[in-house]
């Protein structure tokens, strides 16, 4: 079946047609300055979801997630706080390169481990910003000798004027840049769009020809990608924040560098609000996948709600519709577990479920087909959960697994429930806490249903 996707830079939804045999995939990743929050990990569930579908559609993956483990200011332009530098002085930290290290092997970690919690699969390379500077220093240095690239008294800039395709990347107007440009944080720039390739510091950061300092954080990106995957490769993705400047700036200086097209595809994810809010730390709405766990609530619960939003929709996260979702999934897994042995069943699965999928990731599409097959009457249980296996193939909400835990509850999990239940009939609303706690320390749910008490996994 052909696999059709929104192409940002196209700006239509073109048939996906690999260069090679292996389809090479970037996808900006975290700056490891903190815990990423839930908004932060919907790019990694649909960079996720796209492998899945690749490989199930028969196609090998190559696929890089980079991590920013020093640089990248607080805005996709050169200007505002240092992320890094914030954390080093947020956890009381010496200003070194080592301690910066120290603080990005550390976040490093977390996001890995919440990959793995969300059931994603890591990519076959993690590389690290600070592990790829000698990189950084030839782009740069091959920008600098072919003129595209000149100093200012603060660092290197890029001179978008050199690039007469700059903004092709959601058509960004040049004359809107000039027009709408804030006040220059350097005013020897000739463009106020112009960024910068590398950034001087004669205290803190690496030694250059041109002087000591760091790498810009468009840089890197390129610098990663092109190591990793060549100097052309099939998708890039990112959140749609990064389309104005970071993305068109990464395919700037890249196709300066190789004067070839950087990446074919480039899809974007947007956002997530809380409450209708935008997530922030100023407002102190930030969720963590761990905020998430400790109200009893299973991660793949999270990213099946993710996937009732189409991923190129604002999504609004409310702990209602959490709720919701978490008793969907369990729905499922709670239907897999009542059949002995089930196994994904390609022929059980209709075109209608998995069809949009196909056509640009439409999971809600997908998933109100995956209901209505469950509701029908003429499909045995066996068939029903066959289809359902075969259908988070691509989904990967570890269903099977979850079933299979389902199933084993353990009989000191289920004597922890026994004596919630009676300290519920005796009111005792302290100990039921407890106990529901007890029980949730252990990896498991439990639910008051009007029939009784409900036990699951996380």
């Amino acid at each position: 079946m052909d696999i059709y996707l929104h192409n940002t830079l196209s700006g239509n939804t073109d048939k996906f047609v690999p260069l090679e045999k292996v389809v090479r995939m970037y996808h900006c990743g975290p700056t490891v300055y903190n815990y990423a929050h839930i908004g932060n990990l919907r790019s990694y569930v649909f960079a996720g979801l796209l492998r899945k579908l690749f490989e199930y559609e028969g196609y090998e993956t190559k696929q890089v997630i980079n991590i920013t483990d020093f640089g990248h200011l607080t805005s996709d332009g050169d200007e505002g706080e240092d992320k890094m530098t914030k954390a080093l002085i947020r956890e009381g930290k010496p200003m070194t390169l080592e301690a910066m290290k120290e603080i990005g092997e550390f976040y490093t970690k977390a996001f890995i481990h919440d990959l793995h919690t969300l059931n994603i699969t890591l990519p076959h390379h993690l590389p690290k910003a600070s592990e790829h500077v000698t990189e950084d220093k030839a782009i740069v240095q091959n920008l600098l000798d072919s003129g595209v690239v000149y100093p200012t008294s603060d660092g290197l800039y890029f001179n978008i004027d050199s690039y007469p395709q700059y903004g092709k990347l959601g058509n960004i107007k040049i004359d809107a840049l000039k027009e709408g440009a804030r006040v220059e944080s350097n005013p020897e720039k000739k463009h106020p769009a112009d960024f910068a390739v590398w950034k001087f510091n004669k205290e803190f950061g690496w030694d250059a020809p041109w002087g000591k300092g760091f790498p810009g954080w468009h840089i890197e990106c390129s610098a990663m990608a092109i190591k990793y995957l060549g100097e052309t490769f099939d998708i890039h993705t990112g959140g749609i924040d990064h389309i104005p400047v970071h993305h068109n700036n990464e395919i700037a200086q890249s196709e300066s560098y190789t004067r070839k097209e950087f990446a074919k595809y480039w899809l974007h994810n947007n956002f997530i609000t809380i409450d209708s809010q935008k997530i922030s730390k100023s407002l102190s709405n930030d969720i963590y996948l761990k905020d998430i766990i400790a109200k009893g609530y299973s991660p793949l619960a999270y990213k099946y709600w993710l996937y009732t939003s189409h991923y190129e929709s604002l999504a609004n996260f409310t702990w209602e519709a959490l709720t919701g979702a978490a008793e969907a999934y369990r729905k499922l897994v709670r239907l897999v577990a009542s059949v002995p042995h089930a196994t994904p069943e390609r022929s059980a699965i209709s075109d209608a479920m998995i069809a949009p999928i196909y056509m640009n990731l439409n999971t809600p599409e997908s998933l109100a087909h995956m209901w209505n097959m469950l509701k029908d009457d003429t499909l045995t249980q066996e068939q029903k959960a066959g289809a359902l296996l075969e259908l988070d193939r691509i989904l990967g909400l570890n269903i099977a697994e979850e079933a299979r835990k389902s199933s084993e509850i353990p009989d000191a999990i289920k004597e922890l429930a026994e004596k919630r239940e009676e300290a519920r009939k005796n009111k005792d609303w302290k100990s039921s806490d407890d106990l529901r706690k007890a029980i949730q320390d252990a990896g498991y749910v439990v639910e008051d249903g009007e029939h009784g008490q409900k036990i699951s996994t996380l």
